[in-house]
């Protein structure tokens, strides 16, 4: 059995549902625990900013990676390098909220450098603690969100065939993102 983490109590944290190209999921999106990171995808998501994004990353027995504005173009050699028009958000590590990168929780992508999230996310297919930014080493990648519905999405997305840069070789689009309470 998979692990899974939910944080509050029923109807406390927003809802985030994905229509893609490969179907529907849904993911509750953790702003009370991780208002900085979850505030600033919930005001993309909610500006449509997301809408019409392609998956530009996609790693088997990894995760897959979603969030670049010059993804709109699937086939941009810039797609997974680009910032919101607002720019990088500040790192959010709280000491009291570990939400460790499970199989299935939204993470905060990042370039190495401090402060240099924005946009970019991405979906853990498997457990990767090694990614948390409590535990020892150079990545530190911040969740604010897991799927609560549609994980066999995740998984269909998660095993699209790829080119060497990890690009999906069939484009995967984020058709759009609705925000409600849960």
């Amino acid at each position: 059995m998979d692990q899974h983490q939910t944080l509050g109590t029923p109807m406390s944290n927003p809802i985030a549902t994905f229509e893609t190209s490969h179907g529907m999921f849904a993911v509750e999106v953790f702003l009370k625990e991780m208002p900085i990171t979850a505030g600033n995808f919930l005001a993309l998501a909610k500006e449509g900013f997301y809408n019409g994004l392609h998956f530009h990353r996609v790693i088997p027995q990894f995760m897959i990676q979603f969030g670049c504005p010059f993804s709109r173009d699937p086939m941009d050699p810039r797609a997974g390098t680009g910032d919101p028009p607002s720019g990088p958000i500040k790192d959010e590590f709280p000491r009291q909220h570990r939400l460790s990168n499970l199989r299935g929780s939204l993470s905060m992508a990042n370039t190495g450098r401090p402060n240099s999230g924005g946009s970019q996310f991405f979906i853990n297919l498997v457990n990767n603690p090694y990614l948390d930014y409590f535990t020892p080493g150079s990545s530190k990648h911040p969740v604010f969100g897991q799927v609560v519905d549609g994980l066999d999405v995740i998984d269909a997305i998660g095993k699209t065939a790829t080119d060497r840069e990890d690009r999906p070789r069939e484009p995967v689009e984020v058709i759009s993102v609705m925000i409600s309470q849960a």
